[in-house]
């Protein structure tokens, strides 16, 4: 009377699940209490989580976008395009590479010449001198007048003119502005020589440092100079034809001093003064090596 059957059990688990009226989860005990041996425990039913709520009709999402035409990436990895030397072929890239070592061995040797010539005196220049002033003379010589306290202030021209023994007579040519060649040669040139530039301006200092006002020799370098202005003259001269031989020269020298500027008051005179060489005969020693003249001299 006072135990349960499988059936009471059963059917009293059962209408309490699926029979409730108010829908709510039915709390069960663990063990069920009996005096019989066949106790059991029943297992706790799962937790009912309610009705479910229907969403409604499914909405139609419609066609899909046309996405267009599709685009083609390419690879994914594209090789970098080369550049400088390693754009070029391998015997290109040769030739470049010996380019760059001779230009790179000149420069420093380049270097290293001018830095021994205006260096001081050290054991280096007095064994190997000679081979220094070959590199630096006349090309690349090194000259301080422009920061000397009192830097130039003439302009100097040298100026030659010739006796000339023609088919008729010997006469004598008008004086020629020899620094004025130089000029003419230099203006508007890019890259002017240093024969142009320093060759004539060098040899005249030359000889006014080793000539007295009276055109006499101080020295052994003055028979030196001579012969080096004269040489220069001759170099120049037979680029003329003048019709005959060159019998003799003469050489001059004009010097103007450079006009003070506008907002100077200083008062500067630019009279040319005038230096006059004395006649030289001229030798085969004074022709240019090559010409007709020196080599029927040597004859």
């Amino acid at each position: 009377m006072n135990s349960y059957d499988d059936k009471g059990v059963g059917e009293g688990v059962g209408g309490g699940v699926g029979g409730g009226v108010s829908g709510e989860p039915e709390a069960v005990a663990g063990p069920v209490a009996g005096n019989g041996p066949e106790a059991r425990t029943v297992p706790e039913p799962r937790t009912d989580p309610g009705p479910r709520t229907d969403p409604g009709p499914r909405a139609d999402p419609g066609p899909l976008a046309d996405p267009g035409p599709r685009v083609d990436a390419g690879p994914l990895t594209r090789a970098e395009p080369r550049v400088g030397m390693a754009g070029l072929s391998l015997p290109y890239q040769v030739v470049a590479a010996v380019a760059l070592s001779v230009i790179g061995l000149i420069a420093c040797i380049q270097l290293a010449m001018v830095f021994l010539h205006v260096a001081p005196s050290n054991t280096l220049t007095k064994q190997h001198g000679e081979a220094v002033d070959q590199w630096i003379y006349p090309e690349f010589e090194q000259n301080w007048k422009l920061f000397a306290p009192n830097p130039l202030q003439q302009n100097i021209a040298v100026h030659v003119r010739a006796e000339i023994s023609g088919p008729d007579k010997r006469r004598t040519t008008p004086w020629m502005s020899l620094s004025g060649e130089d000029g003419k040669a230099i203006r508007g040139n890019l890259l002017p020589s240093h024969v142009q530039q320093n060759q004539l301006r060098r040899g005249w200092d030359f000889y006014l440092g080793s000539h007295d006002s009276q055109n006499r020799a101080n020295g052994l370098r003055g028979r030196l100079s001579e012969q080096y202005i004269r040489r220069i003259v001759m170099l120049r001269l037979s680029e003329h034809d003048y019709g005959g031989d060159v019998l003799r020269i003469q050489i001059r020298s004009e010097v103007r001093s450079v006009a003070a500027p506008a907002w100077s008051d200083e008062k500067i005179s630019t009279k040319p003064s005038y230096r006059v060489l004395p006649w030289w005969t001229v030798t085969a020693a004074d022709l240019p090596k090559g010409s007709a003249d020196s080599e029927e001299a040597d004859q």
